[in-house]
């Protein structure tokens, strides 16, 4: 029979969301070629020694791949690993438990490990030090310490704020990766990667346009390539072209620089509202109806990037670039519109 019936992206069921998008292996893992090339001298050197692997930090913006390193790590010795995070930790109960229930080898992974209390802090010290465990027991006249064995474990911690972190934690940490923006030719290989794995029918040009408007981001990147599987798959589209990613991309009011409806709103009311700064943080998060806490983390950092915003002692400032991207004459040296 001549070619069976081969389903095609777009009418299969939709089980491919189910599929990992995360690189299981360090080779498979694009961009970072540094701190690859690194880890690939940390990893073999520990399997050579069949030892446990020394503690990692891993610090750099939201989404830019962390998680999954600390994932491939485990993998790739062939260990179990604990996912938590810093702001679920709340007393050393929390983190006995935790660390109690380690076997001989594991991961433990702390995102965001910048926002560990401070008691629970110095209750991991000696745990990744001496893998001991010192717990109070009882209180008052009653009270009495105790001192737990732990079994030889690898701590990865993850932070988009290395800065937070004290002096005694960083110190811990026999390996320090810092993780930068993807460059777009990178982000093209992952959407086409990412596309193989969801049976996604897509030309580099189209690759490449959803890659320009990523910020920079992995997971900013996949999450644009399931839209724009949705928006051709709803217009019957077969494959995505260049036109067709232009499209679905506008729809969400995403541009040609990765500015979305809150940047672009940010920028406007900076402009318009105070005639290009400064405004400070908080004034700007009433007027553009966000979390201040969130424009500084998310938007503002990718802004200032790309050199459309500057922070001043005097509160945040658009620059001319920002000016003539938003369609608006930039001032004068007067101060003035020209």
């Amino acid at each position: 029979m001549e070619n069976q019936f081969i389903q095609s992206a777009w009418t299969q069921k939709d089980q491919t969301f189910e599929q990992p998008l995360r690189p299981q292996k360090l080779n498979d893992f694009f961009g970072q070629e540094q701190l690859r090339k690194q880890l690939n001298i940390f990893l073999g050197a520990a399997k050579k020694r069949n030892e446990p692997l020394g503690h990692c930090l891993f610090c750099g913006p939201p989404g830019l791949g962390k998680t999954t390193l600390a994932n491939i790590i485990a993998k790739t010795m062939n260990s179990n690993i604990t996912n938590t995070s810093g702001p679920v930790i709340e007393k050393a109960g929390d983190l006995a438990g935790i660390l109690t229930n380690l076997k001989e080898g594991d991961v433990l992974f702390i995102d965001e490990i910048h926002r560990l209390p401070k008691n629970v802090e110095e209750y991991l010290y000696p745990a990744i030090e001496d893998f001991n465990l010192d717990l109070i027991i009882d209180t008052g006249p009653n009270a009495r310490s105790i001192q737990v064995k732990l079994n030889k474990f690898t701590l990865i911690g993850a932070t988009t704020r290395a800065g937070l972190l004290s002096s005694p934690l960083r110190s811990r940490f026999v390996f320090n990766g810092r993780l930068d923006y993807y460059s777009p030719n990178i982000l093209k290989d992952i959407i086409l990667r990412s596309a193989k794995i969801l049976n996604i029918n897509i030309l580099e040009e189209g690759a490449l346009e959803i890659a320009k408007r990523s910020r920079g981001t992995p997971r900013i990147v996949n999450n644009l390539l399931r839209w724009v599987r949705d928006f051709s798959q709803m217009n019957d589209r077969k494959t995505i072209d260049l036109t067709t990613a232009k499209e679905a991309l506008e729809m969400l009011s995403i541009d040609e620089k990765g500015l979305d409806e809150l940047d672009k709103k940010i920028l406007r009311s900076i402009i318009k509202n105070y005639d290009g700064g400064p405004v400070g943080i908080q004034t700007l998060g009433v007027v553009v109806g966000e979390e201040p806490s969130s424009i500084a983390e998310i938007n503002e950092p990718y802004l200032i990037r790309e050199g459309l915003i500057k922070r001043t002692p005097n509160g945040r400032e658009v620059t001319r670039l920002a000016y003539e991207h938003m369609g608006y004459n930039p001032p004068n040296k007067d101060g003035e519109s020209s």
